[in-house]
């Protein structure tokens, strides 16, 4: 819990915040690791700006801007390639890019997840092709999974192979028929905050900011018009793996098979 006193100082509260920070930083003593666990909350907030609520306006408005080109765009798919990963992800024709601002049906104007970096959708779960490296740890059920690699035929999860935890991964995505598919794809810029720290947070509504990602399962149906909110992915399971790295290309791929660039070495290409 982050609070404010009505002045400029910023102060979290302590309780299962300590476990937390032993969790993340555990070479640090106790006090330490909950102090620099703090400073680094502050930060990835925006909680350190003169003014948080005009940077967060900020921050959410160019990610509007990044959604609202890749709609105009209407790619038929992505491809990610970086050192270990070479894979496609098909779109939906009417997959639509969302982002950090949000509007209920009677208008109130929300931003439900703060920090939000990403800008994400619903991908085609029949077509995903290739092989992708996660290029962060990822814990599932309190399990560490470390040097993941998925291979994906026809958008299925056909191998899973990783350092250490891959068992524990294999059976998440034996659950049903949709948790070895994609539910969603994201893209994450470098003007996040949470990347360039190199912290692995074990919190995915943190962790899945840091970097361009992938989540196998469950696909969000806001991010499709109705005419295919029955092709998106269904499922028990929705978990996200970072798969971006300061050396990745994503291209946008046209109906006819052209390669535009739109997210290289962190910065936005359209």
């Amino acid at each position: 819990q982050v609070v404010n006193d009505r002045t400029t100082n910023w102060t979290i509260i302590p309780g299962a915040t300590r476990a937390w920070a032993q969790h993340i930083f555990g070479g640090l003593e106790p006090q330490a690791a909950w102090e620099r666990l703090c400073a680094e909350l502050i930060h990835v907030l925006r909680l350190d700006e003169p003014d948080p609520v005009a940077a967060w306006m900020a921050r959410g408005d160019a990610l509007l801007r990044a959604a609202a080109a890749m709609n105009e765009r209407r790619f038929e798919a992505l491809r990610f390639v970086s050192e270990g990963t070479d894979l496609t992800v098909g779109l939906l024709p009417s997959s639509n890019w969302e982002a950090a601002k949000f509007e209920t049906v009677d208008g109130v104007v929300h931003r439900p997840n703060l920090p939000s970096e990403e800008i994400f959708s619903a991908p085609d779960p029949e077509r995903v092709d290739g092989v992708v490296r996660s290029t962060k740890p990822l814990e599932v059920g309190g399990a560490e999974i470390l040097g993941l690699e998925v291979e994906f035929r026809g958008g299925r999860a056909v191998r899973i192979d990783a350092e250490q935890g891959a068992d524990v991964l294999r059976a998440q995505v034996a659950k049903d028929d949709g948790a070895a598919r994609l539910g969603e794809v994201a893209l994450v810029d470098g003007d996040g905050r949470i990347g360039p720290l190199g912290t692995v947070f074990y919190d995915t509504l943190l962790d899945e900011n840091a970097a361009s990602h992938i989540a196998l399962g469950m696909a969000y149906a806001i991010c499709v018009g109705e005419e295919d909110s029955g092709r998106i992915n269904k499922s028990e399971i929705h978990i996200d793996f970072m798969i971006g790295a300061p050396d990745q290309v994503v291209y946008g791929v046209e109906d006819g098979g052209a390669e535009v660039p739109v997210l290289a070495e962190g910065r936005w290409q359209i």
